[in-house]
């Protein structure tokens, strides 16, 4: 895979709490450079980036009940519908995770199909499991979750909990578990931990369908550029 392909179905990400305005806007115009698929950036700072882009075919994208997930489902959803009103076009939600380790999955499912009520097509929801904290068993049920409420993509990790970030294992078991689960295929993203080439490789041939980079130059530099 080339740097050009890769790029393509990268997430630039700047999700730091301490980022200004400035440092979107920087971040920004690196994403437009490397040719990347979108920017994903905080709540606050989603008008911002899509004033950069505004003359740009690159996608804005942002987060909401992030990092915790720990947010009433009316609070994840008023945050996911304030983000597409700024000019969001994916939002990345993150699970109750508290309610996933208690295995209550009916609890999980209403929480995305809450913030799925809002996020109206061709919008896309993204669904953060946080699999580094999860067994496989529950990784299967999280996705199943995902599916039932109507998700597009499932997404490993925040990239902010202990456990850890992406891993090829889980890649594997979400991309196997959501071509079971539902009448069309759900993407998969692999986020969080990200540093070299070799670990993006890796994750797209787990069959990993787009990949959250806050690293993008460095994991992108080590790749053959695109034939001429």
């Amino acid at each position: 895979m080339n740097r050009a392909a890769l790029a393509a179905i990268v997430d630039h990400t700047l999700l730091t709490p301490e980022a200004t305005p400035a440092d979107v806007e920087r971040a920004c115009g690196e994403a437009v450079a490397l040719g990347v698929f979108a920017v994903c950036v905080s709540p606050s700072l989603v008008a911002v980036a899509t004033r950069a882009l505004a003359a740009t075919d690159l996608v804005v994208a942002t987060v909401c009940g992030f990092p915790s997930g720990a947010h009433a489902p009316a609070v994840k959803a008023r945050e996911a519908e304030l983000a597409v009103e700024s000019g969001a076009r994916e939002v990345d939600m993150v699970i109750d995770l508290g309610r996933a380790k208690a295995g209550d999955w009916a609890a999980v499912e209403r929480d995305i199909r809450e913030v799925r009520r809002v996020l109206l097509h061709p919008a896309l929801l993204k669904v953060i499991v946080e699999s580094a904290a999860l067994t496989d068993d529950e990784i299967v049920a999280a996705c199943g979750a995902a599916a039932g409420a109507g998700a597009d993509v499932v997404k490993t990790s925040t990239g902010f909990h202990p456990a850890g970030g992406a891993s090829v294992s889980a890649v594997r078991l979400i991309a196997a578990t959501v071509a079971r689960s539902a009448d069309r295929r759900l993407g998969v993203k692999a986020s969080g931990g990200i540093r070299t080439g070799a670990q993006a490789l890796a994750l797209v041939a787990a069959r990993a369908t787009r990949l959250g980079l806050s690293r993008t130059r460095e994991v992108l530099h080590g790749l053959p550029e695109a034939p001429a």
